[in-house]
């Protein structure tokens, strides 16, 4: 990989994101009765879109807001002129991502508009007519009467599963601003988070945005790269990354494959497996070095697999270090979504060699070629054997390329390390199909024991 093409300046990323910053600071004070910093940050996001189809709607929007008379339409645009602008920083990003592996270049995606959800006409509107109040008020004017006027929007939207989707996202913000009630009291605003979460919220409400993605079917061998783990206090996500080869010779992809569970928050550590594993056979592949065969197995217009273990099954041992060094290069990635098209989207696998460790007060950063790759040690999960010591001691590591807060970071997947003079690979995803080590066996054991007790509560509770 030329990591140096990493360290290169991209045209207009910084301008973009200053007017993503500045409108993001008026949501900050609310768009009821914007002050000059406000009205600023307004008319700078429409100046950034002027020349694009967007540039007349957004200017009106722009100056209504300014005037405190925004309405929902012009929410609407604002929210798009927004995602818009990240969508060109994400395709800046990744544009510069694939210089820099030399990877195939990725296929545009089908566009194509999706037919008109009537039905949903009427808890689309209410979603939207929340979320425009959300701006008016503002993250420092938002309080629980304000929060909790999601409550029967979600309830609406729960039932059909063509507006769960969006009904679980809003659920998710309004619990996140509601522990934040008052907002007049906060001392810190997720500035970003929360104008990330309202728009793309606003823009799930126009019909035809939602669509589902487009399915096709995969036959071939898949080759994993590596587990990323995402942990929350009630649930656990792991979304496998893998390169997958087409039984009729076509080209390699990049694809994901995810699997989720709910969780008490006594369960940690190595024990989250366990929620996992019974829902997807890949997991036992990761831990094992192995491939799988796939049959028929669906797959988006994105590049995720919508697992179905009746589709898949064990195939030949398969080393994460050599996939990575011999199939990985010549795999193309499959296209983002428009809405999905955002710089904390970028999750790129790849194959580090040859670089030096530094450690120091910042965290551990490799040297490659000259530049300073900041490892992201906090995405490296407790539940497996790979830590930042071993990180730190590695000699070829397999990983995401990610970008946040200006710059691109690493994620360590597996690394190779030597230890007495024999090259040995340790995996974040080692433990997931089970395990002898003792660590990983006492996290397993203390999870079973724990689900154990709360099945049996659980049980005596529907008893009664």
């Amino acid at each position: 990989m030329r990591a140096d093409l990493l360290s290169d300046a991209v045209d207009g990323l910084d301008e973009a994101l200053t007017a993503v910053d500045g409108f993001d600071g008026a949501l900050v004070a609310g768009l009821l009765r914007p002050q000059p910093g406000q009205a600023a940050g307004l008319t700078g996001l429409a100046d950034a879109v002027a020349g694009t189809p967007l540039a007349a709607r957004v200017a009106e929007a722009a100056d209504k807001a300014v005037a405190g008379a925004a309405d929902e339409d012009h929410c609407v645009a604002l929210a798009a002129a927004r995602t818009a602008l990240l969508g060109s920083v994400h395709d800046a990003l990744t544009d510069r991502v694939e210089e820099a592996t030399g990877r195939p270049r990725v296929e545009e995606a089908d566009t194509a508009a999706a037919g008109d959800d009537g039905h949903a006409a009427n808890p689309y509107a209410a979603a939207r007519s929340w979320l425009c109040d959300l701006a008016r008020a503002g993250w420092q004017g938002i309080d629980h009467e304000l929060v909790d006027g999601a409550a029967p929007v979600v309830s609406a939207m729960l039932p059909d599963p063509a507006l769960r989707r969006l009904a679980t996202l809003l659920d998710g913000f309004a619990a996140e601003l509601a522990a934040s009630c008052p907002g007049a009291t906060l001392e810190r605003v997720p500035v970003r988070r929360w104008a990330d979460l309202w728009s793309r919220a606003l823009l799930l409400t126009l019909p035809g945005t939602a669509r589902a993605s487009a399915m096709a079917e995969a036959t071939g061998r898949l080759l994993p790269l590596g587990v990323d783990v995402q942990e929350h206090d009630t649930a656990v996500q792991a979304q496998v990354h893998a390169v997958f080869e087409p039984a009729d010779g076509g080209t390699p992809r990049l694809v994901r494959a995810s699997v989720s569970a709910p969780k008490p928050d006594t369960v940690v550590g190595a024990g989250l497996w366990q929620l996992l594993r019974p829902h997807m056979s890949l997991l036992g592949a990761v831990s094992e070095d192995r491939a799988m065969d796939l049959d028929a197995m669906p797959v988006t217009d994105e590049g995720d697999l919508i697992w179905d273990d009746g589709r898949a099954r064990m195939g030949e041992p398969a080393e994460v270090l050599t996939t990575a060094r011999v199939a990985l290069p010549t795999a193309a990635a499959f296209p983002a979504s428009p809405l999905d098209r955002h710089p904390a989207r970028i999750a790129v696998p790849v194959l580090l060699e040859g670089y030096g460790v530094e450690e120091g007060d910042d965290g551990v950063v490799f040297q490659v070629a000259g530049y300073r790759l900041a490892v992201d040690i906090d995405r490296v999960p407790a539940a497996g054997p790979l830590s930042p010591e071993v990180v730190a001691a590695s000699d070829a590591c397999v990983g995401l390329l990610r970008w946040d807060a200006g710059e691109f970071l690493l994620q360590p997947l597996a690394v190779e390390r030597t230890v007495r003079k024999k090259t040995v690979a340790v995996h974040a995803g080692a433990w997931a199909g089970g395990t002898a080590d003792k660590t990983g066996a006492r996290a397993e054991k203390a999870a079973t024991d724990a689900v154990g007790v709360l099945r049996e509560r659980a049980g005596r509770l529907l008893r009664k």
